[in-house]
C-alpha cells in the first residue's frame, strides 16, 4: 500500500482520540439508556439540554482550533515558544467562552428549552419534560469551566504528538461517570434516587476527575512537554502573533458556533412535527455519535498531520497525503454504515418508550448511516482546508451554507409541505453532497497550501 506510512501516522494520532471520544460517547450512550429507563419525558429533557450544551462545546472547539492551527505548524517548525503562545491564547479564549456560555444559560436557559417543546404530543408531558430539563441544566453548568480547560490541554498535547494523556483522562472519567450514574440515578448503596439530577451530578464528577488526571499528568512530564515549563508566568502573547491567531480564530469560532446552532435549529424544525421526533432523534444520535468518533478523530488527525507538514514546508507531500487520507476516511465510514444498519432494529428496544418512538429511532439510524461515508469524506476535506489557515473559506463552506440553505429548507419543508419527517431528514442530509463537490474542487486547486509560522 503506497500510502501505508501516512495511514499509520494518522491512526497513531486518531486511535487514542477514537478511544477517548468513543468511551466518552459510550458513557453518553449508557447515560442515555439509563435516563431512558425513567421515561420518555426524562429522555427527551436530557436530549434537549444535550443539544444546547453541544453548541457550547463546539464553540470551545472552534475557539481553540484557530490557535491549534498555529500550534501544529509551530510543532512542525520545532518552535517551543510559539507553542507556549498558542497555549496561552487558548487559555484566554477558553475563559472568555466559558463566561459567555454560563451567562447565556443562566439568563436564557428556560427560553431555549421551550423552543423544543412546541410540537404536539399525546404521549409526552411537556411540563414534566421542562422540569427535568431545567434540573439537568442547572447541574451541568458546573462542568463548563473544567471542560473548557481540559480542551486547552488536550488539543495542545495532540498537536505536539501526544494523544495518550487525553485518552487516559477520558477513560478514567468514563469509569467514574458510569459508576456514579448507576448509584445516583437509581439510588443504589444507600444513596438517594436522584433520577435526571443524579445523571448530571455523575457527569460533573467525571469531568472534574478528567480535569485532574490530564492536567496533573501533563505537568508531571514537563521535561517531555517543554512548552509547559513556565507556562503561567505570563499570559501575554506577542502582539503580531496574537493578531494573526485572532484573524484565523474568529472565522473558525463563528463557524463552529453557527454550525452547532444550525444543528440545534434543524432539531427545532423537526420538533415542530411532534416531541416523538425529538425522542426518536435522541435514540438515533446516541448510537450514531458513538461511531462518528471514527471520522471526527481521523479528520482531526488530517488537520494535525497536514499542518505539521505545511509547517515543515513540505507542500507536495501535504497535498498528496491529504487526498490519501480523504479516501481512507471515506472507506472506513462505509464499513460503519454497514454496522449501523445491522444494529438499527435492535438498539431502540433498549429504551423504555413507545413503539412509535422506537420506530422513528430505527429509521433515523438507517438514514444517518447511509450518509456516513459522505460525512467522513467531508470532514477530511474540511480539516484539510483549515490546516492551511483558510478559515474564512471553511466558514462559508460550513456554517454559512447550513444557515443559508439547510435550515431555511428544513423550515419550509417542515411547516409548509406534507412530506414525512423521514423524507425531510433524508433531503437535509443529502445537501452535504453539494459541499463535497465544492470542497473537493477547492482542495484540488491547492488554495489551502500555506505556511503561517515561517515569520515567527
Amino acid at each position: 500500500m503506497k500510502n501505508k506510512e501516512i495511514y499509520r501516522r494518522a491512526l497513531l494520532l486518531a486511535v487514542p482520540m477514537m478511544i477517548q471520544n468513543g468511551i466518552t460517547n459510550m458513557v453518553s450512550l449508557i447515560d442515555n439508556i439509563m435516563v431512558g429507563s425513567l421515561g420518555t419525558e426524562a429522555m427527551t429533557a436530557v436530549s434537549i439540554v444535550g443539544q444546547l450544551i453541544f453548541v457550547f462545546n463546539l464553540s470551545i472547539f472552534g475557539g481553540l482550533s484557530g490557535p491549534g492551527i498555529f500550534g501544529a505548524q509551530f510543532y512542525g517548525q520545532e518552535n517551543t515558544e510559539g507553542i507556549r503562545s498558542t497555549f496561552r491564547m487558548k487559555t484566554i479564549i477558553a475563559i472568555i467562552c466559558s463566561l459567555g456560555g454560563l451567562a447565556v444559560f443562566l439568563l436564557f436557559g428556560e427560553n431555549l428549552i421551550n423552543l423544543y417543546l412546541n410540537g404536539e404530543s399525546a404521549d409526552i408531558d411537556k411540563a414534566l419534560t421542562l422540569k427535568y430539563a431545567k434540573e439537568y441544566l442547572s447541574v451541568m453548568l458546573i462542568q463548563i469551566f473544567p471542560f473548557a480547560l481540559i480542551q486547552v490541554y488536550a488539543t495542545t498535547l495532540r498537536e505536539t504528538g501526544d494523544s495518550l494523556k487525553p485518552m487516559v483522562g477520558g477513560v478514567v472519567s468514563v469509569v467514574v461517570d458510569i459508576v456514579f450514574n448507576y448509584i445516583l440515578i437509581y439510588g443504589k448503596f444507600g444513596a438517594p434516587a436522584l433520577g435526571v439530577r443524579g445523571a448530571a451530578i455523575a457527569t460533573v464528577l467525571a469531568r472534574f476527575v478528567e480535569f485532574t488526571v490530564v492536567i496533573i499528568w501533563a505537568h508531571a512530564r514537563k521535561n517531555k512537554h517543554t512548552f509547559l515549563q513556565g507556562i503561567y508566568r505570563t499570559l501575554l502573547i506577542p502582539k503580531e502573533l496574537a493578531k494573526k491567531i485572532l484573524i484565523k480564530t474568529l472565522p473558525i469560532f463563528s463557524n463552529e458556533f453557527l454550525w452547532a446552532g444550525g444543528l440545534a435549529a434543524l432539531t427545532q424544525c423537526y420538533s415542530s412535527r411532534g416531541l416523538e421526533i425529538v425522542a426518536g432523534l435522541n435514540i438515533s444520535n446516541a448510537i450514531c455519535n458513538l461511531l462518528n468518533v471514527v471520522f471526527v478523530a481521523l479528520g482531526s488527525a488530517v488537520g494535525i498531520l497536514t499542518g505539521q507538514t505545511l509547517g515543515a514546508m513540505e507542500y507536495e507531500k501535504a497535498e498528496k497525503d491529504s487526498f490519501a487520507l480523504m479516501k481512507f476516511t471515506g472507506g472506513i465510514c462505509a464499513i460503519l454504515t454497514v454496522i449501523l444498519i445491522a444494529i438499527s432494529g435492535v438498539f431502540p428496544t433498549l429504551y423504555d418508550t413507545t413503539d412509535e418512538i422506537r420506530r422513528y429511532g430505527q429509521l433515523f439510524i438507517i438514514i444517518t448511516a447511509c450518509f456516513f461515508p459522505v460525512q467522513g469524506f467531508l470532514n477530511a476535506l474540511y480539516f484539510t482546508l483549515r490546516s492551511g489557515g483558510k478559515t474564512l473559506i471553511t466558514f462559508l463552506f460550513d456554517s454559512v451554507y447550513s444557515w443559508a440553505i439547510s435550515v431555511p429548507l428544513a423550515l419550509v419543508l417542515c411547516h409548509l409541505t406534507p412530506l414525512s419527517i423521514l423524507a425531510i431528514y433524508a433531503i437535509i442530509q443529502s445537501l452535504d453532497i453539494i459541499k463535497i463537490v465544492v470542497g473537493y474542487i477547492l482542495v484540488k486547486r491547492g488554495i489551502w497550501i500555506s505556511n503561517l509560522v515561517s515569520e515567527n
